[in-house]
């Protein structure tokens, strides 16, 4: 049986102390997430005076367009007992790279697929990153407002990513890379996808959100409810929607939108992107499996040139080694994410922890 994950569970209502109480619930792994962190930002070439101002332009935006979420990320560096701007570099890491203009092989593949019987969408997704960020990994429930219930798959001192709320709506996460991305630091995609777990119920809510903050670096959020699914593409160029066609929605790690991908800054010589579309594609049966272990069994590609099922090359340094971290599905109808610990292909039925919208309680 795959090792679970740590688990967080929150019932503080006030943002900042939340934010104490994980900071000094896992003041160990913020730190050395952060010194993690801080390796690549060094190994990319970025010294670190940048990725202190960078950070703190990343708190000023995130402080006007979503306070609270300021408060939660001031106070885990204060639990953690870090400087704030570490914390907010932890949570503008996406914005940090894109403003160094790095790209790379690896990063996630999102598939959601519409049952014809009306039954709830079938959600799975890997989470691709470098070996060395294995042990960031953690889940968090929490409650942003009495009895809205948050719970997210993230990174030890990152506000969310992937989650589900109590009011039926999740989200999916998958970088994307856009000539538009620049060193203008705006809102952090990260902060963006938590704000819309800790408000939003319908998927016009959550595209409303995306839209209304200011952007530096591009991310597509995939929003599942009972009801619908839509892709939102986000860059500092815009917000772009994209429906299921025929009851599947897929997404690796480049634009789908006809205007946003114009500027599209991911080419096929650097990354798998466009050959893992194209597999899955070809998958979808598997994908709309009624079993969460079937669909991520159905993730299984080892092949060079389409690793959907990412593992690492030791040959190579750290910030160029990618890796299938995490493997989670959404079921919005029971308000649960199913996380497995690692790649596809060591899924079996024992090995996922659940986290429920409701009770907060891993399984």
């Amino acid at each position: 049986m795959t090792a679970t994950l740590p688990a967080h569970v929150s019932t503080e209502h006030d943002p900042a102390e939340r934010g104490r109480e994980f900071g000094r619930a896992h003041r160990e792994s913020i730190r050395d997430t952060a010194e993690r962190y801080a390796e690549l930002f060094a190994a990319h070439g970025l010294h670190p005076h940048h990725v202190r101002e960078w950070g703190r332009r990343a708190f000023a935006a995130t402080a006007a367009w979503a306070p609270a979420l300021a408060e939660e990320i001031a106070g885990t560096a204060e639990g953690a007992g870090l400087p704030l701007w570490r914390v907010a570099a932890l949570n503008a890491r996406t914005e940090i790279l894109a403003a160094a203009a790095v790209t790379g092989e690896g990063e996630c593949s999102t598939s959601v697929v519409l049952p014809t019987d009306g039954s709830a969408p079938r959600t799975v997704q890997t989470w691709d990153w470098h070996d060395v960020l294995r042990g960031a990994m953690v889940l968090r429930s929490l409650e942003p407002a009495p009895g809205h219930r948050t719970s997210t798959f993230t990174e030890f001192g990152v506000v969310g990513k992937i989650g589900v709320n109590n009011l039926g709506l999740g989200v999916h996460f998958n970088v994307l890379r856009h000539r538009s991305d620049s060193a203008d630091i705006g809102v952090p995609v990260h902060v963006v996808a938590r704000r819309i777990l800790d408000e939003a119920s319908t998927v016009a809510e959550a595209a409303q959100l995306a839209r209304s903050a200011r952007l530096s670096a591009s991310s597509v959020l995939t929003v599942v409810t009972r009801a619908e699914v839509r892709c939102l593409e986000l860059c500092p160029a815009g917000v772009a929607e994209l429906s299921p066609q025929d009851g599947i929605l897929l997404h690796t790690n480049h634009f789908l939108d006809s205007e946003l991908a114009q500027g599209e800054r991911t080419t096929a010589e650097v990354s798998s992107t466009f050959a893992r579309l194209a597999w899955l594609r070809e998958q979808t049966d598997a994908l709309g499996a009624t079993e969460r272990t079937d669909r991520a069994r159905a993730l299984c590609a080892h092949d060079a040139g389409v690793p959907v099922c990412a593992h690492a090359n030791t040959a190579l340094p750290p910030h160029q080694r990618w890796e299938s971290l995490a493997t989670i599905t959404l079921d919005v109808s029971a308000h649960r994410m199913h996380v497995h610990r690692g790649g596809p292909c060591t899924v079996d039925d024992q090995s996922w922890t659940t986290l429920s919208a409701e009770e907060g309680v891993p399984a």
